[in-house]
């Protein structure tokens, strides 16, 4: 392969100029007047210059994976639950206690698999508040004594409450 003369190497560096890469993250800001260079890099060792790798994927925080197997068991409503928590007719306070001290016993037991039925979320004018169990359960558990025994909370099978409900998994002893 031959090398750009300077003005081929010009022409080339007005191209990749106008280039945008496909990776999300930001390119050097080009140069008002090119350098005069003393050897014109071929196109494709600019190409490469330019294109950076991209970054890793995000490693997943503890307690928001399972293997494919509970995933697919979870999805396919297989899993029965090893306890079953019913928040309807709770206040904020009582809906609190009634988890915690289900978790503390779940976990005590050794189950693994914990129903919590917050009820569906409906929308409601103010100053009627609805749902605001269902809106704060995924803090509360983040903030509970009990976080570093959950492995992860996932949506329910219908036949177990399905948007209404949520499953509680927990880690093993």
């Amino acid at each position: 392969m031959r090398s750009l003369n300077p003005d081929e190497a010009e022409l080339w560096a007005r191209v990749t100029a106008t280039i945008r890469p496909l990776s999300r993250q930001p390119t050097p800001e080009p140069k008002s007047e090119p350098e005069p260079q003393s050897e014109a890099k071929p196109p494709r060792a600019v190409a490469k210059a330019v294109r950076k790798a991209p970054p890793p994927p995000p490693r997943p925080r503890p307690g928001t994976t399972l293997d494919g197997t509970w995933d697919r068991k979870l999805q396919g409503g297989s899993v029965s639950p090893d306890r079953v928590v019913d928040l309807h007719g709770h206040s904020l306070d009582r809906a609190w206690n009634a988890i915690d001290s289900a978790l503390e016993r779940a976990i005590e037991s050794g189950e693994r698999v914990v129903l919590l039925i917050t009820g569906h979320s409906r929308p409601g004018a103010p100053p009627v508040q609805r749902g605001r169990i269902r809106a704060a359960v995924h803090d509360w558990l983040a903030a509970s004594r009990h976080a570093s025994k959950i492995a992860a909370v996932r949506p329910a099978h219908g036949r177990h409450g399905g948007g209404g409900s949520l499953y509680i998994i927990l880690r093993r002893k």
